[in-house]
């Protein structure tokens, strides 16, 4: 349990730097004067025209749009407020002070800071501003009235809950500078980054190496808005922040309401079996048809329109990665002519050739007859049932890259294959613990070794050691890490060498299991 900290005083900022610090975009703040190492305070929100620069001029275009609307929302709170009235009890008599209306102004984090630099005009002022928030424009502008500029690194925390204080109304002249406070009590609990997030921010700020990925900044920013409403979104915007450093924390993903379909691929099966008498078969089969051709969709396969089903038509025909002609049944029991149907509709619309040469595919919740199993295998038709396909587009929805079509198609044999397309599901899913159980050894090795990144034989000796889920070999483990370090995947940094051998990783972010 956290030890209970009393702060007293606050640092005050321009609103916008503190919510950067408060998003993690930032680990640094611009005070008027030199700070303590260790010195504890919570950080005040000012509106921004106490600075001497316009906002334009003041913050980078991709942070500008959040800094105008934390600027909004806080030249808007609590304005309009009820009048008060303060009520004193003195000598048995109520004396009634004017009604009085006050500007409140809410405290959402408070810091410590961990070093303080003074910097002058020999600094590389370009790279400072890459890894902030402010403009090159900013620093000049301060050192053209002064020789110094204060650097602040601050560890920030958020606060167990708003701490709402009466502005003083000459509070702007205070940028950069202390306020008293009525004591608030905090703890180290909730910190906005975890201590190797920090450290790892901090050695890059000191050093001032540039950011990796100045792209990335600027696409988080473009969907910050979007974050609010959409679950994609969101989820987007809490991955690429983890990956910059600019959080640490598990992103619990929420169901997402656009998947909830899935859930009625098999039941819509069943729904078929048990309305077959009150529902025309004609109904039932639509519906499902319907549903397989989203799903098929959603696994990565390209639905032709022009072969729609109905009486006569082909139920689904996609066309990539790979042709697949497939037929789908709602009922109690596939038929016995159901693969003669999808043979002399496949042929009638595709021509010979092309049905020979694409893979044929019955989807259907009830079990195949005898017959129509004979005909499967003799023909080279697969047959899933509707869980089956259900459980496919669950792992997709889990892992998005998850499922390879290409490989997929080789278990697509014929007859009832179930059971080799729970093998490929049953692969995917270890291939996902496998690098999970990667990540996490990669962190934990860092952490208890108190370096910064690892090599391949370090961290292929230290795997051994872990529990592993399979055996690995060296070559294997570093194919895996430089997976796992893809810009496209970000689970892992990597520092590339001209030896393969020499290659070293750093953790980035969490690969949780569902």
């Amino acid at each position: 349990m956290s030890e209970s900290i009393l702060i007293y005083n606050a640092l005050c900022l321009p609103a916008p730097d503190i919510e950067a610090l408060i998003q993690g975009r930032i680990i640094a703040a611009m005070p008027r004067k030199l700070l303590n190492a260790g010195q504890k305070f919570a950080l005040y929100p000012l509106d921004y025209s106490a600075t001497m620069l316009s906002i334009e001029q003041y913050y980078h275009a991709h942070f500008l749009t959040i800094a105008q609307s934390v600027l909004t929302q806080f030249n808007n709170q609590g304005i309009l407020l009820q009048p008060k009235q303060i009520s004193l009890l003195k000598n048995d008599e109520q004396l009634q002070l004017p009604l009085l209306s006050y500007k409140m102004v809410s405290i959402k984090a408070w810091a410590t800071c961990e070093r303080c630099q003074i910097l002058n005009s020999t600094e590389n002022l370009d790279i400072l501003s890459q890894l902030t928030i402010w403009k090159t424009e900013v620093f000049e502008a301060i050192l053209q009235k002064q020789p110094h500029i204060f650097l602040a690194y601050l560890r920030v925390y958020h606060l167990p809950e708003l701490s709402e204080v009466v502005a003083n109304p000459n509070i702007q002249e205070k940028l950069g500078k202390f306020v008293g406070l009525p004591n608030i009590g905090v703890s180290e609990v909730n910190p906005v980054l975890n201590d190797r997030t920090f450290a790892q921010r901090k050695h890059q700020l000191e050093n001032r190496q540039p950011p990796l990925h100045p792209e990335l900044e600027e696409l988080q920013s473009a969907i910050a808005s979007l974050a609010i409403s959409q679950p994609a979104a969101k989820q987007l915007d809490g991955d690429i922040k983890i990956f910059l450093g600019w959080s640490s924390d598990k992103l619990i993903k929420q169901p997402d309401q656009n998947l909830a379909w899935i859930n009625d691929i098999a039941k819509l099966g069943d729904r078929s079996i048990e309305q077959d008498e009150k529902k025309s078969n004609y109904q039932a089969g639509t519906d499902f048809e319907n549903i397989a051709r989203q799903s098929l969709e959603f696994l990565g396969f390209k639905v032709e329109n022009a072969y729609k089903g109905g009486a006569g038509g082909l139920d689904l025909f996609c066309s990539k990665p790979y042709p697949i002609v497939c037929e789908c049944k709602a009922g109690k029991l596939i038929p016995s002519r159901t693969v003669e149907e999808l043979l002399k509709l496949g042929g009638m619309h595709l021509g010979k050739t092309q049905l020979l040469t694409s893979a044929k595919l019955v989807i259907g919740p009830g079990n195949p007859s005898t017959d129509t199993l004979k005909a499967a295998k003799e023909w080279e038709v697969s047959i899933i049932n509707a869980m089956t396909l259900q459980k496919l587009v669950e792992l997709k929805a889990k892992y998005p890259g998850a499922i390879n079509l290409v490989e997929l198609q080789q278990y697509l044999e014929p007859g009832q294959i179930d059971y080799r397309i729970n093998e490929y599901i049953d692969k995917a899913e270890r291939e996902i613990k496998l690098r999970s159980h990667i990540i996490q050894l990669v962190k934990n090795y860092l952490e208890n070794s108190g370096i910064e990144s690892a090599g391949v034989e370090a961290l292929h000796g230290a795997y051994f050691g872990s529990r592993p889920p399979q055996p690995i070999t060296t070559a294997e483990m570093h194919e895996i890490l430089i997976e796992l370090s893809s810009p496209l995947t970000g689970y892992l940094g990597r520092i590339k060498n001209s030896d393969w051998k020499g290659d070293r990783f750093y953790f980035l972010r969490d690969l949780p299991l569902n």
